[in-house]
């Protein structure tokens, strides 16, 4: 928790400088998120935590429930609120200044939202204005009835269509009704049917009779891909869930099935076959200016006309629940082909000095590769040196804090946590058992892993390809 002084002092320091990062990077406090949220809460006129007085712009009839302003507030504002808050990042004291509801109120909408969707937003008797006892002893007229009747059927329409939108369809519970397909609602009419006249729904969707029509013929015909869905999901199963549908569609090519990439797209997203993404902050191996610094030769040039041309390396971390593990691997710009790697338990200069001892063992003697690293230590310390010259190697290096000098390396670390690490449960799993996961991983990146950039094939086939193995 940052004091009153620290944050007048930070905000006066981003006002002097004009820059977040920079008023961070002097200061050493606060995140961007924190920095961003003083600001908007000091340009909206509005204190901080340190002893504020609320006042809020109804005052008293913040808990007032009159028609402009019901104690339980209409389930559209409610998700407004939420999407400011939550999404768009806005602050919620401002937020709930602005709308007249506590902050306690915004939170707990958020929690029904997140536990039961739009549904749980909508108000338990519809935010209907309470009128004087004896109004509402007097017997009720026919048209207020009727009225009364229709809002019933208004509401309860609203609810079954939201639960066919979650059991038919399989859409999330905050799903947006308003962007549904006209396929989707044709499905929706079809399933409230029997319950629901057909122009009360059209009505209800907004939705043209001949489009419901056209739908309903259209989802009456067979399915045409039929036969090609097993096919995918069994090649999606094969390739451990990591082809996206532009990888699924080479394959398919490959087979001699021809299907365009969006119809590989769609069967993707109907059958849910996600490819899992996530990012972690990577290892960092920089220790200072230990040596000095070698000329970044490559200069993000990583196109290589010939293999063990260019080689890239660096070394990235493996959290597991048994420990830590580091892997330092070679990569051949040529074709992207993992010429050799190493895993360890400690990111040292063994690890490092032994994948280059054993890369240079099979290096043909007339070739002499440009080594392309970034300022680690590992890189700068003499053991590594030293080989490199006994070899006759080129030394190339990253400039300082710039990942992009070494993009292609860091791509592959990319995709090989996404597609190997991330996503999968390591419970129970020991290193030397994930050592193995690994190792088999970086074979089939190798050797059957489709790489669109090569034609649909992957690094070893590719050389094959060209006649470069024997």
């Amino acid at each position: 928790m940052y004091t009153k002084e620290q944050e007048a002092y930070a905000l006066a320091e981003y006002e002097r400088t004009g820059s977040v990062i920079e008023t961070i990077r002097r200061l050493g406090y606060p995140s961007k998120a924190t920095l961003y949220r003083w600001y908007e809460r000091k340009r909206a006129g509005l204190e901080n935590q340190h002893g504020c007085v609320r006042q809020y712009p109804i005052g008293a009839g913040h808990y007032s429930n009159t028609p402009e302003h019901p104690r339980n507030a209409p389930t559209k504002l409610k998700y407004e609120a939420i999407q400011r808050c939550f999404e768009q990042g806005e602050d919620v004291e401002y937020v709930s200044r602005e709308i007249g509801y506590s902050r306690v109120s915004i939170y707990a909408w958020r929690r029904k939202y997140q536990k039961y969707g739009m549904i749980g937003l909508m108000a338990k008797k519809n935010s209907i204005p309470r009128q004087p006892l004896s109004e509402i002893d007097a017997p009720l007229q026919s048209d207020e009835l009727e009225a009364l009747r229709t809002q019933i059927r208004e509401l309860q329409l609203e609810v079954d269509v939201l639960k066919e939108t979650i059991e038919v369809l399989k859409k999330d519970p905050g799903a947006d009704l308003a962007g549904l397909k006209n396929r989707e609602k044709a499905v929706i009419i079809g399933a409230l049917g029997k319950k629901y006249a057909l122009p009360t729904l059209l009505a209800y969707f907004n939705m043209a009779r001949s489009s419901y029509y056209y739908q309903k013929a259209s989802l009456s015909k067979p399915d045409k891909y039929m036969r090609y869905r097993e096919k995918i999901k069994s090649l999606f199963r094969e390739n451990r869930g990591v082809y996206g549908y532009r990888r699924l569609h080479q394959a398919l090519k490959q087979e001699g099935i021809i299907l365009s990439e969006k119809v590989v797209r769609q069967i993707m997203k109907d059958e849910n076959l996600v490819v899992f993404g996530a990012k972690q902050k990577k290892y960092s191996s920089y220790l200072g200016e230990i040596t000095p610094e070698v000329e970044n030769v490559l200069c993000r040039n990583f196109h290589a006309d010939n293999p063990n041309e260019k080689w890239l390396t660096d070394i990235t971390e493996f959290a597991l629940p048994e420990g830590k593990l580091y892997l330092s691997p070679l990569i051949d710009c040529f074709d992207g082909l993992v010429v050799n790697w190493t895993v360890g338990r400690s990111p040292n200069a063994a690890l490092v000095n032994t994948m280059l001892d054993q890369a240079i063992a099979v290096l043909p003697e007339e070739q002499r590769p440009i080594i392309h690293t970034d300022r680690g230590c590992h890189y700068r310390w003499s053991g590594w040196i030293e080989r490199m010259e006994r070899a006759g190697l080129t030394r190339s290096m990253s400039q300082k804090g710039c990942s992009p000098d070494n993009s292609a390396c860091e791509g592959f670390f990319g995709r090989l946590k996404n597609e190997m690490f991330y996503g999968r449960s390591w419970v129970g799993i020991s290193l030397d058992d994930f050592v193995r996961e690994l190792d088999d991983y970086i074979n089939w990146y190798n050797s059957k892993r489709i790489k669109l950039s090569l034609g649909g094939v992957s690094p070893l086939e590719y050389r094959h390809k060209l006649g470069l193995f024997a």
